[in-house]
């Protein structure tokens, strides 16, 4: 018997403190308005002074877990993609496991930038379909705390939140990922990038405080490689799936700000009232995007079994990918 998958659990958590564009755009001594005609976002969370990531995890998770209605010790994978877990060492996951009751998963961290949730949703879908077990995905960022306030192309983007979804096996043949196609391109990696902390520049050899926040080296060529990754893999996925862009009910696309979404919908042709967005009020908080505003706008979009749903993401790395999923 070929098995299948589906979501049956969704949750997210943005923490309370909302910080407008207006806020950002006088500190920085910008024209009102600046910030939402360039980006789209007049409004993003930040998390709360001793809120760690571990903790935002918890939240989301333990959401999706009741939405789900399992017992805790069916989950026998705990993924968590995050580029901010609350130690370089030890990844974040075992912790989060631990704090949710999840006595029988195992836990790991992955760090995939903007595109970690697509990795994470591959891994889990293949994993719940070969050992027929559940897994809890969780992709969750605090960036507020790489933000480098004197850097206006990271300053007025990003954000802190995490989305979380229970991926578990089903014998409905066809359901889950029908497509996936993932990509890199490391010819960009330095175009988005903490220059230090890790083995190449350790943080005894920082020579200042901006080496260890988020670095953005060239606004327009993210812009052109991320349009142009999302919608080729898409593209890509698509065909696999033996799906046209008209099948698809539903496009969350990672929130990295309005004009990439725009652009990228425009190549794709998919229609306005297809596309979920979350980015105007929450910012881009990386991994966490994609799961964020699936969970926050389920019951406004009501997704219905048979549905065709599409995830696309680019970021960092440059890491990135599409994945055609059966609902």
């Amino acid at each position: 018997m070929t098995w299948g998958t589906e979501i049956i659990g969704l949750g997210h958590y943005a923490p309370g403190r909302i910080v407008t564009s207006a806020e950002i755009e006088m500190t920085m001594g910008l024209d009102a308005g600046w910030i939402e005609r360039r980006t789209g976002i007049r409004e993003r969370r930040f998390a709360a002074d001793g809120e760690a990531l571990s903790d935002m995890a918890v939240q989301a998770g333990d959401l999706a877990l009741r939405n789900a209605g399992i017992a805790r010790e069916a989950i026998a994978l705990t993924i968590l993609a995050t580029s901010t877990p609350d130690h370089l060492l030890p990844p974040s996951g075992p912790l989060v496991a631990h704090r949710l009751g999840l006595a029988r998963s195992g836990a790991i961290d992955m760090a995939g930038a903007c595109a970690g949730f697509l990795y994470a949703l591959a891994f889990a879908d293949a994993f719940a379909r070969t050992q027929r077990k559940p897994v809890l995905v969780i992709a969750g960022n605090i960036l507020s705390r790489r933000i480098n306030p004197d850097e206006r192309a990271s300053a007025v983007l990003f954000a802190d939140a995490a989305g979380a979804v229970v991926v578990a096996p089903t014998e409905r043949q066809g359901a889950g990922m029908l497509g996936c196609e993932l990509a890199a391109d490391g010819s960009g990696y330095d175009l988005i990038k903490i220059p230090a902390g890790g083995s190449r520049t350790p943080f005894a050899h920082a020579r200042g405080p901006t080496d260890v926040l988020m670095a953005i080296s060239d606004g327009r060529a993210v812009f052109v490689k991320a349009v142009d990754m999302m919608a080729t893999t898409a593209r890509t996925a698509l065909v696999t799936a033996d799906t046209g862009i008209e099948d698809i009910a539903h496009w969350i696309p990672h929130q990295a700000n309005t004009r990439i979404i725009e652009a990228t919908r425009s190549k794709l042709g998919i229609a306005p009232e297809h596309t979920l967005s979350s980015v105007a009020l929450y910012g881009n908080s990386s991994a966490a995007t994609i799961p964020f505003t699936l969970s926050l706008l389920s019951e406004e979009r009501r997704y219905r079994r048979g549905e065709r749903v599409l995830f696309t993401a680019a970021g960092a790395g440059l890491t990135g990918g599409a994945i055609v999923w059966k609902w």
